[in-house]
């Protein structure tokens, strides 16, 4: 029994042996296949490497997938230029040649007109009203829904609020003084301008300061006074025009390749889908925090002439932004859904926040 007993026990000690080396190998095992495992994708940007809120708005959506994957997926981030232009973002991530794209869907219009309802509409929605429409009134549906055929997955990304009217070297007191005016101004707002009379240019943001200090521009809008400062426009421009009546509330966004998202796990997916969400609410409370900063910096640093555009200006402003936007849903029926769901969804909150935000704003200032 003794013998039996001896036995028995070194077989239970092997055993055990064998099963912590079992234990010990399969942590290592595991970790070797972990690392192989993970994912490597590209992101290129239509924004300067780096670029203070848009730049690093791009570089805080790929470190936070990376983090809340575990590492499982990677992604390297590219400015303008570092493999592709600022505008041949939205054709790379369709080929496949990068998984990843970062910029504003009102720069692909040659795609798609439809396209630019989905970054801002002149007198549309702000940033608040913009994401309730995305995320809660169908808007997210119909821009997938028209990015499909190029194998294209958007995702909200960031916002910047209302932006500034932007930078002049001639003052605007009337309507006619559009007339003429060679405006760098994307999207819808460059229709306006030029049913106004004027000449609008479409150049990246890294090419703005240049082409207004040499007089290639008499104008140009940008962002806001958090970037406006950084690009240094107070050195060459003499008026910086409010509100940014073009862009009340411009919403980034992150493309995916189609064929590189299905080809993830889902929960994989669902970590792009959430990282592109809190990047978006994120980009739009630093943009808040800083505008007001460099605001003052500009004016009080800088002694920038902050000026209004005059009411009549911007009522005539007003009425031609509908017009645009009218004309531009003509042009097919997918067009035309999205702005029928666009304004809908703009009159049923214009409506409450009268009452509310819109009230409450107004209360404050007395």
């Amino acid at each position: 029994m003794k013998r039996r007993d001896v036995v028995a026990g070194m077989g239970l000690l092997a055993g055990g042996a064998a099963l912590s080396g079992c234990q010990e190998d399969k942590p290592k095992t595991h970790q070797s296949q972990f690392k192989a495992a993970a994912i490597q994708w590209k992101m290129v940007t239509a924004w300067p490497k780096n670029f203070p809120g848009l730049g690093t708005g791009a570089n805080y959506l790929a470190a936070l997938i990376e983090q809340m994957s575990g590492g499982r997926l990677r992604v390297k981030v590219y400015g303008a230029k570092e493999l592709v232009p600022a505008f041949g973002v939205f054709d790379t991530v369709a080929r496949g040649t990068v998984e990843m794209g970062h910029g504003a869907a009102y720069y692909w219009k040659g795609k798609s007109e439809a396209a630019q309802f989905f970054t801002s509409v002149p007198f549309g929605m702000n940033a608040q009203e913009m994401n309730a429409w995305l995320y809660h009134g169908g808007g997210l549906t119909l821009w997938t829904d028209l990015y499909e055929p190029f194998g294209v997955k958007p995702f909200p990304a960031g916002n910047m609020g209302v932006q500034m009217g932007g930078w002049f070297n001639k003052e605007i007191n009337q309507v006619e003084d559009l007339q003429g005016l060679k405006m760098r101004i994307p999207g819808l707002g460059a229709e306006v301008l030029k049913k106004l009379g004027g000449t609008p240019v479409s150049l990246p943001g890294g090419e703005l300061y240049t082409a207004l200090q040499s007089g290639a521009i008499d104008a140009t809008e940008w962002v806001g006074p958090f970037n406006d400062l950084a690009f240094g426009f107070y050195k060459i421009a003499k008026y910086y025009y409010y509100p940014g009546w073009h862009e009340p509330g411009s919403v980034l966004e992150c493309l995916v390749n189609q064929a590189a998202y299905s080809a993830l796990p889902e929960d994989l997916q669902a970590i792009v889908a959430a990282a592109c969400q809190v990047v978006n609410q994120d980009m739009l409370a630093e943009f808040t925090a800083k505008n007001n900063r460099a605001l003052e910096v500009l004016v009080n640093q800088h002694q920038v002439d902050l000026r209004p555009f005059p009411p009549a200006v911007l009522d005539k402003l007003l009425s031609v932004s509908m017009e645009v936007a009218a004309t531009v849903a003509d042009a097919n029926p997918e067009a035309k859904a999205i702005h029928a769901s666009f304004m809908q969804f703009r009159q049923q909150v214009m409506t409450y926040h009268h009452i509310s935000e819109q009230a409450f704003l107004n209360a404050r200032l007395k």
